[in-house]
């Protein structure tokens, strides 16, 4: 019955978002609306007061930069998958690398283990979030023949409301100003007004990933293939994370905001960057099946505990 607990939530939004959109009773601007919500006001709460809460050591640093080359290395392996598969697509390596942990990721995670451990979750997702609002758009930029923007690329990250409430996070928690205001009760009141603002960040999520949700003219054979190399792909390189962790800091606990990362989809954001109308089927297509597997993965891990 616990285990129902856990999964039974994410079934029951993704079917009413399947049926608001079957019955027409949110419209894609009404989703749109929703999802810039989570993106741009739930979603940074529930990052600022992950990063005010959590204690700052070493390897809070070394942790987002071997993410970074985490995304780096899956982003070269799936250009040689790529290669050696004869998969024709400019975007296999951008499917094969990047983590939709904003959309997807955090509502999973704090379902699984809680929201007093979203700490955990948020040291992983820092090196991949930096590397999707950087190389991630370059390499995208690059491989469309496009000139990439950098001064719009970084401006976009400085005013993105992500980066900033990561960024004010880091301040209260790395200075000490968020356990300076626990003896006055600020601190209090601020854990307050926050999660109340993050509440809903899940259940708005798991809606709209479920309007999303579209598995109608699938070309199955090629997605197939490329979620396939994806899978093969994270599970070497969760691997070699876990490895290196452990030999480095051999109490730290990320093996389950690593396990949780490393079942997400690719970001949610990359059909805007097709070129045609078939580079966006088959992007969507690969985002939606990678999607059912990590509902299907965030099942294996509510019933391994």
């Amino acid at each position: 019955m616990e285990v129902v607990k856990t999964i039974l939530p994410v079934v029951v939004m993704l079917a009413i978002g399947m049926l608001c959109r079957a019955r027409k009773l949110i419209s894609r601007e009404g989703v749109n609306a929703l999802k810039s919500v989570v993106v741009n006001i739930a979603l940074p709460a529930v990052l600022l007061n992950a990063f005010a809460t959590t204690r700052y050591t070493p390897m809070d640093v070394a942790i987002p930069l071997m993410m970074f080359g985490v995304c780096l290395a899956a982003w070269a392996l799936g250009k040689v998958a790529a290669r050696l598969l004869r998969m024709p697509s400019r975007f296999v390596p951008f499917l094969t690398t990047g983590f939709e942990a904003g959309m997807l990721g955090y509502a999973l995670f704090e379902m699984l283990y809680g929201s007093a451990r979203t700490a955990e979750f948020a040291r992983v997702d820092l090196g991949q979030v930096l590397f999707v609002f950087t190389l991630y758009k370059v390499l995208l930029g690059l491989s469309g023949k496009e000139r990439a923007d950098l001064g719009a690329l970084a401006k976009e990250m400085a005013l993105s409301p992500i980066i900033l409430a990561i960024a004010c996070g880091v301040l209260l928690g790395a200075t000490g100003l968020y356990q300076a205001m626990v003896p006055s009760g600020l601190a209090g009141l601020f854990d307050a007004c926050v999660s109340f603002v993050a509440a809903p960040t899940g259940a708005i999520i798991l809606l709209a990933i479920g309007y999303d949700l579209v598995l109608s003219d699938i070309p199955w054979a090629e997605t197939l293939k490329v979620v396939a190399v994806r899978l093969v792909i994270m599970l070497a390189l969760r691997f070699a994370l876990l490895w290196a962790v452990k030999r480095l800091w051999p109490g730290a606990e990320l093996t389950q905001a690593v396990n949780v990362m490393f079942i997400l989809p690719p970001p949610f954001v990359l059909p805007v960057f097709a070129d045609d109308a078939d580079q966006r089927a088959y992007v969507s297509s690969a985002l939606s099946v990678s999607t059912l597997v990590a509902i299907a993965g965030f099942g294996v891990l509510a019933l391994a505990g």
